[in-house]
Order: C-alpha cells, then structure tokens, then sequence
C-alpha cells in the first residue's frame, strides 16, 4: 500500500519535478495516505450505510433465493459449472459465468445461516469502501506513474491532492447504489477490486531495480506482472468486465511508464520509416515493452478462449425488447442509436437525478428517423470527445496529456463489454457498467478543476471549493436517497415508474407485487399496461390469466393463455394453467393434453403433477392420481398438499395399508407436520393398528400440546383399544383447549357414562 509521501527517485528532467506538483493547485489538504484512506473508506461506508436493511429485490431474486447453487447442500462443481443464476450453460442461458461472486454468496449463505439479506449488503457496503480506498492509490498511480521512496522502498503517495478528490467523488457518487445496494452487484464490486489490485501489480511489474522516476525501464518483475495476470482471471471470474484491465494496463504501460506518444505516431509528423526510431526501436526499454505486451496478448487470448469455450462457442441469446436498439436496420441508424446510448450513460454520470434498476422495454425509444431531435445528443457527445481528443493529440507528452489520455482510457476501455461493439448484450443502459468507468470520468472532472485553478488562480480557488463541496455534499445525498430505493421491492419499481413509465417489465413488476398482497384490481391494471406497451409481454398475459380465472373469468383467462402460448410456447406455467381453465370448463380431455405438454416442456414441473393427479382424482382415474401425486412429491418432498391428497385418496379407497407406506415416506420429508401425522394416525386407527397410531397421536401432542383435534382422536382411539380411563382423560383435555366443541363434550359424556353408568 501507498505511503504518506517520501523522497521518491526523480528523474534529473524538470517536467517531472512538475508532475510531482502538478496538483499543488487544487484546493485540497495534503494528507498522507493512511488519514486520507480512513476519510475516502468513511465516506464511502457512510453513503450506502443505509442499504444494509435492504430486501432481496429485483435479479437478487434469481442469482440468490431462487438459485440453488447458494445452497450449501450444492456441489461446488455445480457452482462451476453453471451460469450466474445456478442454470446450466446451454443456449437459453444468459452465459453470465461468476463462479467466484457465486462462491461468496454461500459464505453469506453459511455465515448468517440463511438467506437473511442484511448479511448480504453488509459485505457490499464495506467492499465499496475497501475499492474506493484501492482507487485513491491507483489514481496516485494512474497520474504520477508508480513510484517508490528511495530509502524505505515503499510506494509514494504521489499526487495527493488530486487522488484524494477522485476518490472522494467516486466514494459518493450515486451512480454506484445499484452495485452496492443491489445484492447482484457484488459481481461488479469483485470485479472492480481485483481489477484494481491486478493493476497495481502490473505498475509495479514495470518498475525495475534501477528504475528512476522519468526513465523508461528496461527490465520488469515477471514474478508481478504473472501475478497481475492471475488477477486478471479471477477478477474475469467475478464478473466478465475483469478483462479489460489487460487494456488499462497496455495504455498505462505506453502512455505513463514509457511516455510514449501513441497520437504523434498516427499523425502526419510521425516518423515510423526514420532511422532514429529503427534505432530506438532496438533500445532496451522498447524490447521491454514488447515482452510486457506479449503477456498481455498472451493472457488476454488465452483467457477469452477459455471464456468462449466455457460458454459453448455460442453467445447468448436475448429478448428483443431487452436491446431494441441494437436490432435496428441500416448502420447509420445503428450509429446513431448507439452514440445516444453512450449519451445517455455519460449524462447520468454528469446528473445522477435520473437514475432507473431497468432501462429496458421502452425506456429509451429507438431513433428511427434522420429527423428524431435526439441525434442532437450524438452531436453533443462527438464534440465534447472531439475538444478532449484534439488535447489528446496536440502539444507534449506531459503530465495533463498523459492524465487526460489515462482518464479517457479509463471511462471507454472497461465500457467496452456493454458497448455492443463486438456483440449484443442484453440491455439497453446498466448503471452498474459504470462503477469502474465512473473513475475516468472523476479524473477528468479533478483535471479540469485542477486547469482551472492553476489558469485563474486565487478567485477561481473560491468557486471551485465551493463547487467540489456542494458536489460532494450532493452526490452524497442523492446515493442515501437512491438507496432508499433499493431497500424494498415495491418502492424499487415505483421509483422505476416515475422515470421510466413506458417500461413494460417495470409494469408487471408493480403488477406481481400488487398481486403478491392481493391488491388484485391495480395488479390486472398494471398487467393490462404492459401488455398495451408491449404486445408480446407472454408473462404479463400469463399472470393476468391466472388472476381472471380465480376470478372466476375463464373465458378471458383462456384467450389470454392462448395468446401467451402462441409468443412462447415453450412455457410450461402456460401450458398447465390453460390446463387448469380447461377443467374447469369441464374439457377435460384438453385439459389432460395440455398438462402433458407442460411436462412435456418441464419434466420437474411438481405444480403441474400436481394439478393433473387432481384432474385424474376428479375423472374418477385413482391410481393414476396417486401416480401423478407421487411424481410431484418425488420431485419436491416438502410438497405437502400433494402427500396429502394421496392419503386422503387411498385412504378413502380403503387401501389402509397403501397410505400408511404413504404417509411414512411424507414423515421423512415433513416429520413435524401435524396434519400429516394427524392423517397417518386415523388411518392407523382404522387399520387397528392401535400401537402405532398412540405413538403419532403422542408425538402429535409433543409438537402442539394445545391441540384439541389431537387429544380427542387419541381419545377416540383409547376407546377403540379398551382403554376407556385413558379415553376418558383424553376427551376431558380436548374439552378443556376447547369446550365450545359439541362433539368434544358428546363423547366425553358417552366415555364417562359407559365408565360409571350409575353416576
């Protein structure tokens, strides 16, 4: 780690005298990097604190509670060899591949004891914390080069004044509440600490023995630079962004430590052919470079290989509505939409007020058109990255050119997985693509105050820390908001509803949350929304279905699973619920087809069992039913209405001895179920095996002493056995948990007048 800033080796030169000083500037305290680590690590902890109450909300739902690879009982193999959502990597997954993020999940998991999120947001906020401290030595590194004090050998904290304010800005900026208060983002905030770490290994690789502050070097440390590349790997691992720290690296390694000038090599000045440049090309800092850039190409080829064969040489495969803009006809309008795009993240970087957890589905129109007003944004863009390019190219290589270089590489070069340049990914805007670009974009912010202060000295002082405070104080308080937002599903959709109401995926949230607490008119309301923003939204016709028919609508229900079958037929939810709606219109042949294609569709689908052995029970096909019922147990043991029904059954087939081998395969699954062991204990009684049924009656009783049903029928099965003073004392207790019970008090009387007929 950094130290407070010692004498470090300078070069003889006096630009880099300058750039020790460059950020002297700035009206920023000069701490050393121990007080400045607890300020940045304070201030990050402090602005997310408020998400540690947070629920399980939005894609948590399906990387954590409904994915079984966070299950301890999970193979480790299994982690590694699924997706990020526990499913297998065949061609309907998504291809997410973070076993290492998944690995901490079930930490989590093992250290709470359960699926108890506040556990979960506690590891995030404090990696937040633990990758803003990170940032403020690499931002040291990123604009002073690595250097090392002279007689202690430890890194020196060069540039403080500029570090401090990067980080303090990329602690507190509100675009990183999706990462930190959504639980799916510790991918990103994984990724981005090995990403950092890799990095700083990398510049320190580049730092030979003999190496001086301004001089190229002409060895590097293999040992670190191997070491660097290893975490690259596991940084590729948490999350696929990973890899582009090989290209932070090669940028770092041109622009900062050799001071090469890639911008003059492509100019018209540039002499490629000259013999002067042949002549360097052979000197030893230049074959040094080459060897570090073979590792990286090396690592970077060997790892994207292994990241295709892992995914089965196919790419994902999305949705439409997911990237709309990425399936528009013509590359002038695929240009165009995607340059808006690339507006719009780095808007929401500038103004962090319209922040959404989903720019899908409408959120962001297509452009279509030559004449849509929006192409005004593009125009925008190319020419703010025009103005800071022509910087870029002109002038010298000194400290504010390499800065700026740096801090443009850092911005597009971890943005590239999202840009859909070398494929289509599945979203049109991700707030958390931008946790590691969003420190590009603080360096450029520090560089332009940092040219404002050193051209207009004293009074542009003033209004710059009065900037930089009232930034701060607002960044800071606009992520405590945000994360608000984050605490509960439905305050996380309403949230999405006010800035994105033409989201259909945002309706059917709203929708199944109103569902969820029965609120069943605004749920149909946001339904019918979604289905009228986006036609073929399958699932939003799928749920409004169900609800119309509880409702008692079928005929509706019917037409709305017709038309969500015909969008995607593959849905076995669909299939059994229109299953369901033909029994209940009494087609029962229709509706055995349709439970069997469902099945068809998924073999493991226990509800639609389930629902067929009631339509065998109903159509008077017994051992059928039990058949059905089993498979649905088999395939979720706890399914308790599904043992249920299969006692229920045979025990009024009087096949005694067929439920007792039932019920006993359902204790093993559910031992402390009482109205399993009620049932099992009956049907015990009226086999006459006495013995059996006192011992369930008994353990019954153990697991709910108040339990009136439980002493009567114990009651009842002493009197059975002969036993009528134990039946006696067992209808008395039943009486006395519940004296309003006519029949509770009837045989009470019946036992003690047959005990003492005389009384």
């Amino acid at each position: 780690m950094l130290g407070a800033r010692p004498r470090a080796r300078r070069s003889k030169d006096s630009e880099n005298g300058y750039q020790s000083q460059w950020d002297g500037v700035l009206p920023v305290p000069k701490l050393s990097f121990s007080v400045a680590s607890v300020l940045v690590f304070c201030l990050a902890v402090l602005c997310f604190a408020n998400s540690r109450d947070g629920e399980f909300v939005f894609d948590d739902l399906w990387a954590i509670i409904n994915n079984r690879d966070v299950l301890p009982e999970t193979s480790l193999t299994a982690v590694f060899a699924h997706d990020f959502w526990g499913q297998v990597l065949d061609e309907k997954s998504h291809k997410s591949y973070r076993p290492l993020t998944v690995m901490t999940y079930r930490w989590n998991y093992a250290w709470a004891g359960g699926l108890h999120p506040r556990g979960f947001h506690v590891v995030n906020i404090v990696l937040h914390g633990l990758v803003s401290v990170i940032f403020l030595a690499v931002f040291s590194v990123l604009m002073s080069g690595y250097q090392v004090d002279q007689e202690s050998a430890r890194p020196v904290f060069a540039s403080p004044r500029a570090s401090l304010l990067c980080a303090v800005l990329f602690a507190v900026h509100p675009i990183h509440t999706e990462s930190v208060a959504g639980v799916v983002g510790r991918a990103d905030l994984l990724c981005a600490l090995t990403f950092l770490l890799s990095f700083l290994l990398y510049a320190r690789a580049c730092l030979s023995p003999s190496s001086i502050v301004g001089y190229r070097p002409e060895s590097f440390s293999l040992v670190s630079l191997l070491a660097s590349m290893c975490l690259c790997v596991v940084s590729t691992f948490c999350k696929e962004q990973g890899i582009t720290v090989i290209g932070v690296c090669s940028v770092f390694d041109i622009i900062v430590v050799c001071r090469v000038d890639p911008f003059q090599w492509l100019s018209h000045k540039h002499y490629m052919f000259n013999k002067q440049v042949v002549k360097a090309r052979l000197q030893p800092w230049m074959r040094s470079l080459i060897k570090r850039h073979l590792i990286l190409l090396l690592a970077g080829v060997s790892l994207l290989i292994t990241r295709i064969w892992i995914m089965g040489s196919t790419t994902p495969i999305f949705s439409d509505g997911d990237n709309p803009h990425s399936l528009v006809n013509g590359s002038v309008l695929k240009v165009l939409n995607y340059n808006y795009l690339y507006a719009m993240n780095t808007w929401i970087l500038l103004n962090p007020w319209w922040l959404c957890f989903d720019w899908s589905m409408g959120c962001i129109p297509v452009i279509t058109s030559l004449a849509d007003p929006r192409i005004l944004a593009d125009l925008s863009l190319w020419a703010v990255f025009g103005v800071l390019l022509f910087h870029c190219w002109n002038g010298d290589l000194n400290s504010i050119r390499r800065i700026l270089i740096i801090s443009l590489a850092m911005i597009g070069i971890p943005f590239l997985p999202a840009s859909n340049l070398f494929f289509r990914v599945g979203f049109v805007i991700a707030e958390r693509i931008l946790y590691l670009s969003c420190a590009g974009f603080c360096m450029l912010v520090v560089l332009g105050a940092r040219q404002i202060c050193f051209h207009f000295h004293s009074t542009a002082k003033q209004i710059v820390t009065a900037g930089f405070t009232f930034l701060i104080v607002i960044f800071a308080l606009r992520s405590i908001q945000r994360n608000n937002d984050w605490r509960s599903r439905i305050a996380l959709f309403t949230s999405g509803d006010k800035v994105c109401p033409e989201n259909a995926k945002i309706q059917f949230g709203l929708g199944g949350y109103h569902e969820a607490i029965n609120n069943t008119d605004y749920a149909m309301m946001k339904y019918r929304r979604a289905i009228e923003l986006n036609p073929i939204d399958a699932k939003s016709m799928l749920n409004l279905a169900v609800i119309l028919r509880r409702r008692g609508d079928v005929i509706e229900a019917k037409q709305l699973l017709e038309r969500s079958i015909s969008i995607n037929s593959h849905s076995a939810v669909a299939w059994m619920n229109l299953a369901v709606v033909h029994s209940e219109l009494n087609r029962t042949d229709l509706a055995e087809a349709n439970f069997l294609e469902s099945i068809r569709q998924n073999d493991t689908y226990s509800d639609c069992y389930f629902n067929l052995g009631n339509l065998y029970r109903d159509t008077g096909r017994p051992t059928e039913a039990v058949g059905a019922w089993g498979n649905a147990t088999h395939i979720y043991p706890h399914y308790t209405s599904a043992w249920k029904n299969s006692i229920l059954l045979l025990d009024d087939l009087g096949k005694y001895d067929h439920a007792i081998e039932v019920g006993k395969e359902a204790l093993k699954a559910l031992p402390r179920d009482t109205d399993l062991i009620f049932r099992l204990a009956n049907i015990y009684i009226l086999a006459d095996k006495y013995k059996e049924s006192e011992d369930l009656f008994l353990a019954g009783i153990q697991i709910d002493e108040h339990s009136a049903r439980f002493h009567h029928n114990l009651g009842v099965l002493y009197h059975r056995w002969g036993r009528n003073e134990k039946a006696e004392a067992a209808f008395a207790r039943a009486v006395k948990l519940n004296p309003n019970d006519a029949t509770y008090l009837k045989n009470l009387r019946l036992i003690q007048a047959k005990i003492r007929p005389n009384v």
